[in-house]
């Protein structure tokens, strides 16, 4: 069989020590959703279990020694779990779902229930090693949870604007509808602000002097900066900054086979949609300012590349500074003077 890291982009696997990587015999796949989980072994024995505190004290009850429970990530179902098994000293792994889908379509698996999403879940962990789970802390997962609630209020904002600008186009706006919106608008406002303010403390406790680092870096503002600390913990999760790059998704893929196909090299889009959004924003702002940046965007574009193209290696080169700069704990400086940039994409 094809290994599976042969076809899967590398960011779905943390290649690292085998600490953090493990094959084992003793598997239970584990599929969760709401209200129940369940559970195939490595013999192909079924059971099912509540997803609550009870379910889980049944569960981990149940696992002989040295097992290793594998799952997939499913947002907010696999959480408690994860949690609760990795407290109890239960070897845990969450999966990436693509690995997983990219494996039932190698089987050629035709069914597709609980039982069968726990058993392809078991089948892949005994035979593809897998990354070990380990609980986060208190703070990382509080950010994270303050970041998505942001992302939500700044949606709701950008939608509320919206409606704003269409009510004011009709001529004749009613005065109670326009006073309505602009007063949520002015509550969400504070509420973002409130949230930010929250995450720089967080942050700043539990990963002193990295947001200074950050956005020490000319194009990267606070809102990247404490996203990026967030999502990577400090960049600890990673150890090249290539890892970093794939794990964003701005790294190209290549399409070319034999002398007829050359497709059009584009970013994977595979990685974290947040990360991607954010560093697009910044890469316009770092060719003006980030001396590097701006020489990489004015080597592409004079080879005849788009400027899409250009920003979104300036994107790339953004992470690998902010990489750099926090693991050698070093700020950032102009170490040269680059030509004017070109003028940005309307």
């Amino acid at each position: 069989m094809i290994p599976l890291t042969a076809v899967i982009p590398s960011f779905l696997f943390k290649p690292n020590t085998t600490e953090s990587m493990i094959k084992h015999k003793n598997v239970f796949g584990v599929d969760i959703s709401k209200d129940y989980f369940d559970v195939v072994d490595s013999e192909g024995q079924h059971d099912q279990f509540t997803n609550n505190d009870a379910g889980f004290a049944l569960f981990s009850t149940a696992l002989p020694k040295r097992a290793l429970v594998v799952m997939e990530s499913t947002g907010y179902y696999h959480h408690r779990l994860a949690e609760f098994l990795v407290a109890n000293k239960i070897k845990t792994s969450i999966m990436n779902p693509l690995p997983i889908k990219r494996f039932r379509q190698m089987k050629f698996s035709k069914i597709k229930n609980d039982r069968v999403d726990a058993l392809m879940i078991c089948e892949y962990a005994k035979q593809n090693k897998v990354p070990l789970y380990k609980a986060k802390n208190k703070i990382t997962l509080q950010c994270r949870q303050l970041h998505r609630l942001s992302e939500l209020y700044q949606k709701q904002s950008n939608g509320l604007k919206t409606k704003l600008k269409g009510e004011i186009s009709m001529g004749s706006p009613s005065p109670s509808v326009i006073r309505s919106l602009k007063r949520q608008l002015v509550v969400l406002a504070n509420e973002i602000l409130t949230i930010e303010k929250e995450l720089e403390v967080l942050i700043n406790k539990r990963y002193p002097g990295q947001m200074k680092l950050l956005e020490g870096i000319p194009g990267l503002g606070p809102k990247t900066s404490s996203y990026l600390i967030t999502a990577t913990e400090g960049f600890m999760k990673f150890d090249t900054a290539g890892q970093l790059c794939s794990f964003s998704g701005t790294t190209p893929t290549v399409r070319e086979s034999g002398t007829s196909v050359r497709g059009k090299s584009r970013i994977t889009k595979m990685g974290n949609p947040r990360i991607r959004s954010l560093l697009f924003l910044c890469s316009f702002s770092a060719c003006k300012y980030n001396a590097a940046c701006r020489e990489l965007f004015n080597r592409i574009v004079e080879k005849g590349k788009s400027k899409k193209l250009a920003l979104l290696a300036v994107c790339n080169k953004l992470l690998r500074q902010a990489f750099a700069i926090v693991k050698n704990e070093t700020p950032y400086s102009q170490s040269h003077h680059s030509k004017p940039a070109m003028p940005m994409m309307k």
